[in-house]
């Protein structure tokens, strides 16, 4: 088992990337382990959390890249919803003490019972789905044009 400590800090991106995958809870601590794709064993001992995307280790032939799981989650389409409906349904999910990610034209929640009861009771569509769910990550523009989209990456704000 490799121990690491820290992410690589210059990976080389033309290295072939072998996937470490990773829950979206485990992600967020510093003490785990988890095994590459290939079977390469790790044992992560961190100074803070990694980030999907990161390279945990690089070998002459391979980058090993963390690489969060889908899970099960609400999809809100914004597309017809106004401005101030948008806002109504985030601070609704946000009083009930979970948390949202957003795409210019989305709002993904975990699908959990009391989110879909919530959407059902205010008469907001949703569909369940499964995608990389990052809490407190927000982007904002039109998807459609070409880079107009910007993210804010303000993380979790229930730090358990």
């Amino acid at each position: 088992m490799l121990l690491i400590q820290q992410a690589v800090a210059q990976p080389d991106p033309a290295l072939p990337q072998i996937a470490v995958r990773v829950d979206r809870l485990k992600l967020a601590k510093r003490l785990w382990r988890a095994v590459s794709e290939d079977g390469l064993e790790f044992g992560c001992e961190l100074e803070r959390p990694l980030q999907p995307g990161d390279t945990l280790h690089q070998t002459a032939k391979a980058r090993y890249v963390v690489t969060q799981e889908p899970e099960a989650v609400l999809e809100i389409s914004l597309v017809d919803l106004p401005p101030s409906a948008a806002a109504g349904v985030g601070w609704a999910i946000g009083n009930l003490h979970l948390e949202l990610m957003s795409e210019p034209e989305l709002l993904f929640a975990l699908n959990e019972n009391a989110v879909r009861r919530l959407l059902d009771r205010i008469g907001i569509s949703y569909r369940e789905t499964t995608a990389v769910f990052r809490p407190g990550r927000f982007a904002r523009g039109n998807e459609k044009a070409a880079n107009a989209a910007t993210t804010h990456e303000f993380g979790s704000s229930h730090k358990h």
